[in-house]
C-alpha cells in the first residue's frame, strides 16, 4: 500500500516515474509560509465553529508554530519523498500531534488548500513589487527633477526630433511605472477575495464559517462561487501580465541607457558598480545590467504565455496540469523583484552628462518646427504650406553644413520673405523646448509642473 497520505484509492505503489513527475515539493517547498498561515486560520475557524475541540486547536496551532521554526532553522528539511508542501508539513505536524494533526484537514481539500497558499504568496508580492515600483518612481523623479534644464534630442524614429529635456524624458518612464503600480494594486484588490472552504469543488456539509477564515487571513470576504474558485487562476496570470508589462517599459529604459553610455552617445556613464569589464579587452566597460534586464524580459513573456496555454482548455474544477502554475510565477517574482531592486540602485548611480546631450541638440534642425509653426500664426499660412517652406530652409542649412538655429535672418528670408526677424530667436533650442508649453509638455516649467503632480501622488500612496 501507498504511504501517501492522499491514496486511499489506490492499492499498488506508484510508479517512480509517476512520483517524480507528480512531485512538486521541489518548487512549492517556497510555499511553507502560507501553507502555515492558512492552516492555521482553518484551525481556528473550526475550533470556533465546534468542529474540532479546543484541545485539539491547541496542540494544532502549538505544532504548526514549531513547524515554522523547525523550517526556518533547517531542522525540518523540506527534501523528503511527500508529493507537495501541503503534505509535508501535515505529515509533520502529525508526527508531532498525533490524531489532532489528522483533524487539521476537516471541510477542507487540497484543492483549496493549494489555491489559498498561492493567492496569499501572489498578494503578498503584488505589494512587494508594488512597492519598490514606488522606489523607483521616486529615483526617476528626483533623476527629473535635477534634470529639467539638461537639454536633449527629443527622437521618433531613433531621429532627431525636437528638442526635450532629460527630466521631460525621466518623467515618461515614472509614467509608466506609476500605470504598473496602479496595475499591480487593482489585481490586489480585485483578487482579495478567500479560497479556503470551498473544499474540492461544492463545498463542505461541515458548519463552516468563510467569513471567519477571510477575516483571520486579511481577505476582503469569501469567494462567490466554490467551482470557480479551486478552477481560478486569473490571479496568477494576472501577476504574471503585470510582470511582463513592467518588465517591457523596463526593457525600453534599459535599451535606450545601453544606446546612450555607448562611446556614440555618451550622454550618460554607469557607475562602477554596475557595469563589467571584458575578459580580452581591458579598456571595455559594459552595461550588463541593462542588458540583462532587457534579457530578462523575454524570459517573464514566456512564463505569462505558458500558463495561458496550460489554463486555455481545462475543464472545470481543479485538474492536475494547474501544478504546472506554480514554478513560472515564482521565477517571474523573483526576477522582477531583483530587477527593479538593480534598476533603482542604478539609475540612482548614474551619471547625466549634459554637455553631451546638448551638443547633440545642434544635429538634426531640432527647431525646424518652430518655423512652421511661426508662419502659421504669425503669416497665416496654411500648416501644409509652412511645412515645405520650411523643408526648403532645411535644405539650405544642409548646404551650409549648420543647425536651422544657426542660420541668419537673411538666409532665412531668401528662402521665403515673409519669414521675420523674431524668428531666429524662436529657432534657438532652448527657446524651441520651452515654447512648448501645452499640458504635458517639455518646457522646464511644464517638466517640474509633472515632478510635483508626481511627488504628491508618491505622497498619497501607503
Amino acid at each position: 500500500m501507498s504511504k501517501k497520505i492522499a491514496s486511499a484509492r489506490i492499492s499498488e505503489k506508484s510508479s517512480q516515474l509517476l512520483q517524480d513527475l507528480n512531485n512538486s515539493l521541489p518548487f512549492d517547498k517556497v510555499l511553507y509560509k502560507e501553507d502555515i498561515e492558512g492552516s492555521r486560520a482553518h484551525a481556528y475557524m473550526l475550533c470556533e465553529q465546534g468542529i474540532i475541540s479546543k484541545e485539539d486547536y491547541e496542540k494544532i496551532e502549538g505544532g504548526l508554530y514549531e513547524i515554522l521554526g523547525e523550517i526556518e532553522s533547517g531542522v525540518f528539511k523540506l527534501d523528503g519523498d511527500d508529493e507537495d508542501i501541503h503534505m509535508a508539513i501535515e505529515g509533520r505536524l502529525t508526527e508531532k500531534v498525533g490524531d489532532a494533526g489528522k483533524r487539521l484537514h476537516t471541510a477542507r481539500s487540497r484543492n483549496d488548500q493549494v489555491a489559498l497558499d498561492f493567492r496569499l504568496y501572489v498578494q503578498n508580492n503584488t505589494k512587494a513589487i508594488a512597492d519598490l515600483l514606488l522606489e523607483n518612481i521616486t529615483t526617476l523623479v528626483k533623476v527629473a527633477e535635477e534634470n529639467s534644464e539638461t537639454m536633449l534630442p527629443g527622437m521618433t524614429h531613433l531621429q532627431h526630433a525636437q528638442p526635450i529635456n532629460f527630466g521631460y524624458h525621466m518623467m515618461a518612464y515614472a509614467s509608466m511605472f506609476k500605470r504598473d503600480y496602479e496595475r499591480f494594486m487593482s489585481s490586489y484588490e480585485r483578487n482579495n477575495y478567500s479560497p479556503i472552504g470551498c473544499a474540492a469543488l461544492a463545498g463542505t456539509p461541515h458548519p463552516i464559517n468563510r467569513q471567519t477564515t477571510s477575516d483571520k487571513l486579511g481577505f476582503n470576504a469569501p469567494t462567490l462561487n466554490c467551482l470557480d474558485t479551486v478552477s481560478d487562476r486569473d490571479f496568477a496570470l494576472e501577476i504574471l501580465f503585470n510582470i511582463s508589462t513592467m518588465m517591457m517599459h523596463m526593457s525600453r529604459l534599459s535599451e535606450e541607457l545601453i544606446l546612450w553610455s555607448a562611446s556614440e552617445f555618451k550622454w550618460v556613464t554607469l557607475s562602477d558598480r554596475h557595469a563589467t569589464g571584458s575578459s580580452i579587452m581591458p579598456q571595455k566597460k559594459n552595461p550588463d545590467i541593462p542588458e540583462l534586464l532587457r534579457g530578462k524580459t523575454g524570459r517573464v513573456n514566456g512564463n505569462l504565455i505558458a500558463l495561458l496555454t496550460v489554463m486555455k482548455g481545462l475543464p472545470l474544477a481543479y485538474n492536475k496540469d494547474m501544478q504546472e502554475d506554480k514554478e513560472g510565477v515564482f521565477d517571474s517574482v523573483k526576477t522582477a523583484i531583483l530587477s527593479l531592486q538593480v534598476l533603482e540602485e542604478m539609475i540612482a548611480d548614474m551619471t547625466v552628462n549634459a554637455d553631451k546631450m546638448e551638443a547633440a541638440c545642434m544635429i538634426g534642425h531640432l527647431s525646424a518646427t518652430d518655423l512652421a509653426d511661426y508662419l502659421v500664426k504669425e503669416q497665416g499660412l496654411p500648416f501644409r504650406d509652412a511645412y515645405h517652406i520650411t523643408g526648403n530652409a532645411v535644405n539650405l542649412a544642409e548646404e551650409k553644413g549648420l543647425d536651422i538655429s544657426e542660420l541668419s535672418l537673411e538666409d532665412l528670408q531668401s528662402v521665403d520673405s515673409r519669414i521675420g526677424e523674431g524668428v531666429v530667436a524662436l529657432l534657438d533650442n532652448r527657446a524651441s523646448m520651452n515654447a512648448r508649453q501645452s499640458e504635458g509638455g517639455t518646457a522646464t516649467a511644464r517638466t517640474l509642473e509633472q515632478v510635483e503632480s508626481m511627488k504628491g501622488w508618491l505622497s498619497k500612496q501607503n
